[in-house]
């Protein structure tokens, strides 16, 4: 087992376990997107692209993301730090930066962890304007309706297509406005 602590309080957790797992085995709630827990499915989702769980951790100069980030013995964890929650509010205000303002129309509103996530860091104003990346919608699949304007690149549909029934044919090219 691997000792540690996070917000003050220690925690112990099997090797390979994340900082965000050792977060969560002490009901501390640390906000993401990207890393999904697919029911049933093995945890498998540590792409740590929206790095929207960072956190801080004693000795690192970086903000790491909580998971993808495993846990080390003695390892000291705060989670919401002033600088991880402006570090969070300004990864979120960028993603909704290029995301549709339709939140009121959409089928997802009030079930979507974009706005919720948006909602709990109390953004009422995204301070970064400038070009949206336009794509007409897909529905050339009769299983598959895609609405590129509205992706975040959480690439959890990469990693449900590619690692969980292992199709493959999903990636995350050209992200980006070019």
């Amino acid at each position: 087992m691997i000792k540690l602590t996070i917000n003050e309080m220690p925690v112990s957790v099997p090797e390979g376990t994340t900082v965000l797992q050792a977060a969560e085995s002490i009901n501390i709630k640390i906000p993401r997107l990207c890393y999904y827990e697919f029911p049933g499915m093995p945890k498998i989702n540590k792409i740590a692209s929206c790095r929207v769980c960072v956190v801080e951790i004693q000795g690192r100069k970086n903000l790491a993301p909580a998971c993808a980030t495993l846990v080390t013995e003695g390892m000291v964890v705060k989670t919401n730090t002033p600088r991880a929650v402006k570090a969070r509010r300004t990864m979120v205000e960028l993603l909704l930066s290029d995301h549709p303002n339709s939140c009121l129309t959409c089928p997802k509103n009030n079930n979507c962890d974009l706005q919720k996530i948006a909602a709990d860091l109390n953004i009422r104003n995204v301070r970064f304007n400038g070009e949206k990346s336009r794509f007409r919608e897909d529905q050339s699949s009769f299983s598959l309706k895609k609405d590129l304007e509205k992706c975040i690149m959480c690439r959890r549909c990469e990693v449900m297509c590619n690692e969980v029934q292992t199709c493959r044919v999903l990636s995350a090219v050209g992200r980006g406005l070019e």
